[in-house]
Parts: structure tokens; sequence; C-alpha cells
């Protein structure tokens, strides 16, 4: 992506080489009432940035490289619902060794912890099961619920949320996954999850689609 900001003129440009292209450098200049001299550091930028090709005798053309403003546009439209996966979630009675032997049959590097209702009450991260499983411990004799992390040092987010906002997020609680959530009277329903790998794959499609 490049990191050059368009200015309102640049911008013009491309709109008149997207919808008449191939298009002269004169040819443009005449529709802007400036001089071709006037145009050319413009023209320059927008060629060594991407967003046009120039080809002798035939003139300028679109690239199909999108304007750092669309591209951030597209950017904050990825939704946490269109990318979220199942959640991987684990009873509060279920006992540590269980819960080890599901985390690796699952292939997962967080599990959540629900009550009867499905309503989140704790997250099992691998360091937690790995903390508990050095020592003399039984593993078969405690439950998750003494182990895991509990509210309000969950952090999670909504399917409505941003991905851009769950990356956020992801980065400042320094942790793999988040629970998508939908909050209600008596707690917090379990509805998804969010993770890195999610988020990227999010952020590949989006360069794909702006040819980035």
């Amino acid at each position: 992506m490049s990191p050059i900001e368009l200015n309102k003129r640049q911008d013009t440009i491309l709109q008149i080489v997207k919808e008449n292209g191939p298009i002269t450098g004169e040819q443009i200049a005449e529709r802007l009432n400036l001089t071709r001299a006037t145009l050319r550091p413009d023209l320059a930028i927008l060629t060594m940035a991407g967003f046009l090709d120039a080809r002798p005798r035939v003139g300028y053309f679109y690239s199909g490289k999108k304007t750092m403003a669309s591209v951030t546009e597209s950017m904050m439209n990825l939704k946490v619902k269109d990318f979220q996966s199942v959640p991987v979630v684990v009873s509060e009675n279920m006992m540590v060794y269980d819960a080890i032997v599901h985390m690796f049959l699952e292939d997962v590097g967080t599990l959540f912890v629900v009550d009867h209702r499905s309503h989140l009450q704790g997250v099992l991260s691998r360091k937690d099961l790995l903390r508990t499983s050095i020592g003399t411990q039984n593993l078969n004799q405690i439950p998750v619920h003494i182990i895991m992390t509990r509210m309000p040092n969950i952090v999670f987010c909504h399917k409505t949320d941003s991905l851009i906002v769950a990356a956020k997020k992801l980065i400042e609680r320094q942790v793999d996954s988040l629970p998508v959530v939908n909050e209600k009277e008596d707690g917090f329903e379990i509805v998804g999850r969010i993770t890195k790998t999610n988020i990227t794959k999010a952020f590949i499609s989006l360069a794909e689609t702006h040819d980035l």
C-alpha cells in the first residue's frame, strides 16, 4: 500500500483517467484548465505510487489500485461478524486434564469457559494450562473454573465491531483470540471468536481486492 496521501487535484486526475483512460497528459490538462507542465509533478507522483500507468503514444490509464481514502474506508467496513469463527467452549466444571486434551484436539490456543446457559464465565489460555500442569497436582481433580481468567479481566468484542477495533484489543491485551459476545440482561452469551488468524485472512482479502 502506498504511504502517499493524495491531494484533491490528484484524486480528480485519478477520476478522469478511470472514466476516460487511456488519456494523454495534454487531454487531462485541458479538462482541468491547466498546463501540461503544471500537471507533470502530479502525474509523476501518481505513476510512481502505482495508481496510474503510462504508455508512450497511448497515454495514462488507471492501474486498478485504490486511493488511500478508499482503502481506509474498506478496512473500517470489515466487521467481526463477517470473519468470526466458531468458539471452542468448555464447561466450567471440566477438569484441567480434559481441558488440555480438548485444546490439543481442537488445535486452538484459547478455550472459552461457559456455564449451563452457554454464558461466558472465563477464558483459558495455553499459559494457564501449562502453569497448572507444572508440579505434582492431580489435573483430574482441578476444575477449570479454579484457574481460568474471570470478569472483569476478560476482553471481548461484539459482532458489529470493526476488525480494526478487535485487532487493537488483541494487541493491547497480548492475547491470541477474543470471544464474540451478545450482551444479555443476565450475562454474556458467546456467539463466536475472532483470532489473529481471522484478522490476517481478512486483511489479505482486502489487499487482493484492492490489488495492493
